[in-house]
């Protein structure tokens, strides 16, 4: 279940891959450089030739990011010390699209970083910057896993190379594109500044609503409803959840403070106390706590990630408006396949994220790379790739299963399982002793063909047992994929025995808490509460002021970054109703 860490970059006191360095070239910043300005009343947009126009006549369905992949997309100028090693562990996973002025340049820098490139596709093109996210394709799959359709919006910035970048993947991928290029359904969007669950719910902030207003790019103007549409009829987005912009984050797109990390688990970004974007963030949160629910039927599960000061010790909103500070973050990681790919700054503050991030993605390779320079323009590792999707999907879909108080029946396990030509068997693998070796199995059926749901059980278990499972499934192809996608280094558990039947008094003994004392974050165990159980939750100093506060959900971890607190003694409580729970815990 432990996650590999490997860096590459000039970090210190890790691991080395450093190479020699390359000549920068001036490049673009992520939001608008200072001229752009000027021209966005007068820019028209760049238009495909070969894309259609109208919107699919299936219905789609716009991929999830942690879905499996067949390649990836980035843009060899301005940061390629960052881009040469991306590729360096994306081409170990996927094929590697790196678009570029001169294939000789990159060939020769890649051989003398000792990368192979059996896995590289070189290609020539034209490109303005190196934000291939933003500009980049998206990936739908008509009925849900059929053909692999790219859509591509019009780029919120005035740079026609890079607005026309999808049209090239489509022609070297083969794969037809639909644009939101004409009116009715013209659309300024950018990629930064949009998530989707895989299942017809988005994600982005109101910066949608204000580029789509008619004031720029020579549009005609949206309402929030004529925008909803065009995101459903062109990726299948049919809750759009939109956010409140960030005060300090300058370009407003949402994977510069938070990520999905699976169908129900948002991880976000956290400051200090009423530092930075932090009050706005923790409002959004709660937005969406009150307002939408998973694909489920559940409250999300939010996570955190610290946000960590720059090498001075600034955050955003500190120093001078025309030199604030940098804006650290590690949510603008990028999932390819087995493997992510998070941003790296100071290992005081990469240690605790990579703790953080082992944790909520068991088994997947996590490497970590220095962003300390391509974060002063905004922007990090998510920011620089785009993926395109598998052309064979083998779709499969799971609520893992929460702690049972059940010693006697057996526990269902339901999946949504899908490919294009049907699946011809399911089952799922279970332990409880992952250190053995051996997994048993136990086979699933077709419970309900309109939803592709397949069921199975695992055998009741004792008392104090703690249960390890994935699921396999194979296509009538012969395609397989597991899920997590990492199995079975990766799995899902839950423990057997133990939850508490109700909360009319203190039951400080069904949390946990560690490290403890805490040198830089502490991990709060809440999988003995029940997950539909919501908490307050706060950490308070000795005199009693309130130093953090939160929602919380019974049935998940929640890890709180300390490394900026000052050395003392804290209380950590939860509290519902008249139940209170409270542990007390020492910051070194």
């Amino acid at each position: 279940m432990s996650s590999r860490l490997l860096y590459s970059g000039v970090l210190t006191a890790l691991l080395f891959t450093a190479g020699s360095a390359i000549a920068q070239a001036p490049a673009l910043p992520n939001g608008y450089a200072p001229w752009e300005l000027d021209l966005l009343d007068s820019y028209i947009p760049y238009k495909t030739t070969s894309g259609i126009t109208s919107p699919p006549e299936l219905p789609v369905r716009a991929s999830a990011e942690w879905e499996e992949i067949d390649a990836l997309l980035v843009t060899w100028t301005g940061y390629t010390n960052t881009i040469r090693e991306i590729v360096r562990y994306a081409q170990e996973e996927c094929e590697v699209y790196i678009l570029c002025a001169d294939t000789n340049t990159v060939k020769t820098s890649l051989e003398s970083a000792s990368i192979p490139l059996d896995n590289i596709t070189l290609v020539e093109g034209g490109f303005n910057s190196v934000w291939a996210r933003d500009y980049g394709q998206w990936n739908v799959y008509a009925n849900d896993v059929d053909s692999l359709y790219l859509i591509d919006w019009i780029y919120n910035r005035p740079r026609p190379l890079d607005d026309a970048v999808p049209e090239l993947m489509s022609q070297l991928t083969g794969l037809p594109i639909y644009t939101t290029t004409e009116v009715p359904y013209d659309l300024v969007h950018t990629g930064g500044n949009f998530m989707t669950d895989g299942w017809g719910t988005g994600f982005s902030s109101r910066l949608v609503l204000d580029e789509n207003d008619g004031n720029d790019y020579s549009l005609e103007p949206k309402t929030e409803g004529e925008i909803d549409y065009i995101m459903d009829a062109f990726m299948g987005i049919s809750t759009y959840i939109k956010m409140e912009t960030l005060p300090y984050d300058q370009i407003h797109h949402i994977d510069m403070h938070m990520k999905l990390l699976d169908e129900e688990t948002i991880l976000v970004g956290e400051y200090p106390e009423g530092e930075a974007d932090g009050p706005q963030i923790e409002a959004n949160i709660e937005y969406i706590q009150d307002n939408y629910t998973s694909v489920f039927g559940t409250p999300y599960k939010f996570e955190r990630i610290l946000m960590p000061p720059d090498e001075a010790g600034n955050f955003p909103d500190d120093g001078s408006w025309w030199n604030p500070g940098d804006y650290r973050t590690y949510t603008n990681f990028v999932f390819i396949n087995k493997t992510v790919i998070v941003p790296a700054y100071e290992e005081q503050y990469d240690t605790t994220a990579y703790r953080i991030l082992s944790d909520l993605l068991p088994g997947y390779l996590i490497v970590m790379i220095d962003c300390n320079e391509i974060i002063q323009a905004l922007g990090a590792i998510h920011c620089v790739t785009k993926e395109v999707a598998t052309n064979e999907p083998l779709l499969i879909t799971h609520q893992p299963l929460q702690d049972t108080e059940e010693l006697f029946a057996d526990y269902e396990v339901d999946a949504w399982i899908l490919h294009r030509d049907g699946i011809a068997e399911a089952e799922i693998f279970y332990t409880t002793d992952t250190a053995a070796g051996f997994w048993n199995t136990s086979p699933m059926t077709l419970a309900d063909v309109a939803s592709n749901t397949w069921t199975g059980f695992i055998p009741a278990q004792e008392d104090g047992a703690e249960v390890f499972y994935y699921i396999y499934a194979q296509a009538t192809t012969g395609k397989e994929q597991v899920r997590p996608i990492t199995a079975p280094d990766g799995f899902w558990h839950f423990r057997v025995g133990g939850a508490i039947s109700n909360l009319e008094e203190s039951h400080d003994d069904l949390i946990a808490v560690w490290p403890n004392p805490v040198d830089d974050h502490v991990s709060i165990d809440l999988r003995d509460l029940r997950s539909a159980d919501k908490w307050q939750l706060s950490l308070t100093e000795p005199s009693g002021k309130e130093v953090y506060a939160a929602t919380a959900f019974g049935g998940q971890v929640i890890h709180l970054p300390l490394a900026l607190l000052p050395s003392g003694t804290y209380w950590i409580s939860l509290r519902s109703g008249d139940a209170c729970m409270a542990r007390q815990i020492v910051k070194r």
